[in-house]
Parts: C-alpha cells; sequence; structure tokens
C-alpha cells in the first residue's frame, strides 16, 4: 500500500530512541525529510547519519529540552513548515501518589503533558495557514487504566486523551487532523525496567522480571514497529478521514477489563 508520504516533512520530538526512534526509521522508508527532536545530540546525529545513508532522504536534527522556556517557538521556528507533528517525549514517573512528589509529578507533566499542548499550539496555527497538516500524539494506554502505581502518568495520559479529542474534534474545519495513540507495554528499556522494579517489589528477584510478561497477550509487549506503523498509516491520506480520536493499541489489555 503506498501511503502518499514521500516528500512530506515530519516532525518527531524524543527521536532519539525506542518508539522515537522506531517512528524515525518508518516514516523514513516512506521517503519523508524528517525533523527529530531530543535532549541527545550525539545520539540524534547518529541516528540522523544512518537513516539518510539508508534510506536517502534528508534529516535535520535539533537538540531541545521540551520542557525548557519558550521550547516549543524554538522547535516551531526551526522545523519552518512541516506536515506532521508526532509528540512523543515524555516519560511521566511511575509510582503511588507518595513516590511521586510534587516535584517529579510537575518535571514530568511539564514534557509530556504542557509540552504537548504547547507544541500543538504552535504548531496547528503553522499548519493552518499552510491549508493542513497532521498531529499525532502518542499518549499511552494507562490514560484508559487507572494505575495506583502509575497514578502521574495514569492522569496525565487521562488529560492528553481528552486535550486530544477537544482538539480533533474541530480541526478538519482548519483541514488539520489531530489525533492520539495509545500504546501498551512496548519493548523498550523502558517498559524492562518498570517489569524489573515490579518483580523487586513482588519477589525482591528483579532477574524474574521475564514472568510478569505472561500476563500480556500472546505473553510479550508489543514492538515498536508494530506501534510505529500504525502512526505512519494515520499520519498519511489513507485515514484521512480520521481525526479527533484515539487508537489503542496493546493486545486488547484494555478490553480485558470486568466487573
Amino acid at each position: 500500500m503506498d501511503l502518499q508520504l514521500r516528500g512530506k516533512t515530519v516532525l518527531i520530538t524524543g527521536a532519539s530512541q525506542g518508539i522515537g526512534e522506531g517512528l524515525a526509521e518508518v516514516f523514513a522508508e516512506e521517503g519523508c525529510r524528517l525533523h527529530l527532536v531530543a535532549r541527545s545530540a550525539a545520539k540524534l546525529s547518529a541516528l540522523a547519519s544512518r537513516l539518510t545513508k539508508t534510506h536517502g532522504i534528508a534529516v535535520t536534527v535539533q537538540e531541545q529540552d521540551i520542557a525548557a522556556a519558550g521550547a516549543a517557538d524554538a522547535i516551531a521556528a526551526a522545523a519552518g513548515s512541516v506536515d506532521v507533528l508526532v509528540n512523543n517525549a515524555g516519560a511521566i514517573p511511575g509510582g503511588d501518589l507518595w513516590e511521586v512528589d510534587a516535584e517529579r509529578w510537575r518535571t514530568g507533566w511539564e514534557v509530556k503533558v504542557l509540552g504537548y499542548i504547547d507544541l500543538c499550539r504552535a504548531f496547528y496555527a503553522k499548519m493552518k495557514a499552510a491549508g493542513g497538516g497532521v498531529i499525532l500524539n502518542n499518549i499511552g494506554n494507562g490514560g484508559e487504566n487507572f494505575d495506583f502505581r502509575y497514578i502521574a502518568g495514569s492522569t496525565g495520559n487521562a488529560a492528553l486523551m481528552a486535550f486530544t479529542r477537544a482538539l480533533g474534534g474541530r480541526s478538519l474545519e482548519d483541514g488539520i487532523r489531530v489525533l492520539g495513540i495509545n500504546p501498551g507495554p512496548v519493548a523498550t528499556d523502558r517498559i524492562f525496567n518498570i517489569l524489573k522494579k515490579r518483580a523487586r517489589e513482588q519477589w525482591n528477584d528483579e532477574s524474574r522480571y521475564t514472568e510478569l510478561l505472561a500476563a500480556y497477550p500472546l505473553g510479550r509487549a508489543a514492538s515498536v514497529r508494530e506501534v510505529a506503523d500504525l502512526f505512519a498509516f494515520l499520519a498519511s491520506p489513507r485515514s484521512a478521514y480520521t481525526s479527533g480520536t484515539i487508537m489503542t493499541i496493546d493486545g486488547g489489555l484494555t478490553s480485558r477489563r470486568s466487573i
């Protein structure tokens, strides 16, 4: 299937590792021009070099802390006109209400919640002036599954889900589509670190973290590629009538809930 993305400019935040790196790979395969943003200049440069060599595309990198004052405007100014914005940066810390104190809670939200909102505000206006665009927010199924042990993340993700629906509900009037993607557990360093922490809490033995995978559909987490491919489709004209909604990709975990 031709996704009709060749030549489009895609900006990805948090692009230096994990899902962000996978997103860069998929959009590069589709022939997109990339503007990659993250705090690690070295990782970004290495990724850009590999993608340029492998796919023959133009890649621009920008070292930026999304939580810094004025970051959204700085990113928008450096990137210029983009067709697709992928908000992906940030990981809200895990833990209960007392483990995540006020400072850590605010720090996590500055990047993932307020950072997403600020970038949407900056790029929506640019896309409207240009005649259209796509905004994809990588949120997480914690916003649908309220977890006492991930209270700051569950609350932040739920807020981003509401924000995405509110913004995307009318955005097609401006030629813009706004969507949220809720991955469940994805096979990245982050999920394995979370599982190791829970194995320590449960058995005092982090090496048993693989036993926790048995509770996931198919006994595993999603691959980065399974998640990134969905982003590419939703960014494409093949998904032109999709806006103001959330796509969950967690193997059915959210739908297992019962009373």
